[in-house]
């Protein structure tokens, strides 16, 4: 028996070559699983957890249907969209804590999906996280995390989390999906061994530095930290500095805009969650510079109302359905 002088398959992302003998049990060997000889004697075991395939092929033909309405010069738009945060985050430490950053503008392609998106994260009463990438998963997984935290502080007597916890938790995370979940973070916090901030990539790979930043708008944000970093700046000092980081991110950067988010976490305990610390773009002023006629003021009655109703609803447990998260 010569398994050289068999045919390739065709190549397909989940590829499965069985090797068969006569009067002997198939063994299917895959680059997802993990056969041994133990596992012959049980052909009804479950699948081993991750991502399914199932969908490939329809996937190639949504993308070549993608390719020829693209040649054809068609607008019809057949591949959805993710929507990304775009992003300018930022984080730095000095001497009494850590400050971190973030614009507010969300992106779904070239248009702007939210003006106001939340980029800032509770991880833990002294843990946050900047999250850059698809929106979703950067929200889902920060809750994620910050649900195991929860857990394995109840199951330690209620001790403070540490940051570099936070930190192997989302990498190991990350890097079970190979980099599938797109989720660029800064980890930031401050724990019994002082300020500490971490960069994470979404592969897993990470970095602990006294600064940095991550996202579309990076660079620009980098060269303001570049500048006037200091390492025994003052908290306002610190703050300052990260406004003007994610301005610059905001003013040079397409995918980055609208507002700027702070979060300053003390080694005292204490933490300040600032929304909208900075409103460059904000247009009320402008509106209410304008003067508009009273006439195009609809007045209360100017409709009347011929008839009024309300029936209240009823929704009882029988009607919510209970799905378990993933640990």
């Amino acid at each position: 028996f010569n398994p050289l002088t068999l045919p390739l398959p065709l190549p397909l992302p989940l590829t499965q070559y069985s090797f068969q003998k006569p009067n002997t049990t198939v063994l299917t060997m895959s680059e997802f699983t993990n056969t041994s000889i133990s596992d012959v004697k049980k052909p009804e075991q479950e699948a081993p957890s991750g991502f399914s395939f199932d969908n490939i092929h329809r996937n190639a033909m949504i993308e070549q249907i993608a390719k020829a309405a693209a040649s054809s010069g068609s607008n019809n738009s057949y591949l959805p969209q993710a929507t990304k945060t775009g992003t300018t985050i930022v984080g730095i430490t000095y001497k009494d804590g850590v400050v971190l950053g973030a614009d507010t503008r969300a992106t779904g392609g070239t248009e702007v999906a939210d003006k106001n998106c939340e980029k800032i994260h509770y991880l833990a009463p002294n843990i946050f996280c900047c999250g850059a990438g698809t929106a979703a998963d950067t929200e889902k997984t920060t809750e994620l995390i910050s649900s195991q935290l929860d857990l394995l502080r109840m199951n330690t007597g209620g001790s403070q989390s540490r940051v570099v916890t936070a930190c192997t938790m989302l990498k190991r995370m990350l890097y079970r999906y190979q980099g599938q979940v797109s989720a660029a973070l800064v980890l930031g916090g401050c724990d019994v061994n002082g300020p500490h901030v971490y960069q994470i990539y979404p592969h897993g790979s990470t970095g602990k530095l006294p600064y940095t930043t991550m996202g579309s708008g990076s660079l620009a944000a980098m060269s303001v930290f570049e500048t006037g970093w200091a390492d025994d700046m003052t908290e306002e000092e610190a703050v300052e500095l990260v406004k003007r980081a994610i301005l610059a991110g905001i003013f040079n950067d397409l995918g980055s805009g609208s507002n700027v988010d702070t979060c300053v976490i003390r080694t005292d305990g204490t933490t300040t969650l600032n929304r909208g610390a900075v409103q460059p773009n904000d247009v009320k002023p402008l509106r209410d510079a304008i003067k508009r006629s009273d006439k195009l003021n609809m007045r209360s009655g100017t409709t009347s109302v011929l008839r009024s109703s309300f029936t209240p609803h009823s929704v009882t447990l029988a009607d919510v359905t209970v799905t378990a998260m993933e640990t």
